[in-house]
């Protein structure tokens, strides 16, 4: 059973693999749109967008999966990226 605590969040990201360079490029009807330099090729891209989002939340890599991100409340995350739907 995979149960959230109150300071986990869940929300949709939409990747651009090969993007030029790793950035949030913002929020777009609810869903945060980011870009990574990395190609859809074993993982890398999926693991550059960890990173990014672990980097623009200030929380430490290990907290951030495809699933979830841990330890953050979703006031935190909205004040980041306002309009996100979570």
């Amino acid at each position: 059973m995979n149960v959230l605590s109150q300071t986990d969040v869940r929300f949709a990201v939409r990747l651009t693999p090969r993007g030029g360079s790793d950035r949030v490029e913002g929020v777009i009807d609810g869903v945060l749109r980011a870009r990574v330099a990395a190609p859809p090729v074993e993982g890398a891209a999926n693991q550059a967008l960890l990173r990014l989002i672990a980097q623009e939340l200030d929380v430490p890599r290990r907290d951030v999966r495809l699933v979830a991100v841990d330890g953050v409340e979703p006031d935190r995350v909205l004040v980041r990226w306002p309009g996100l739907r979570i």
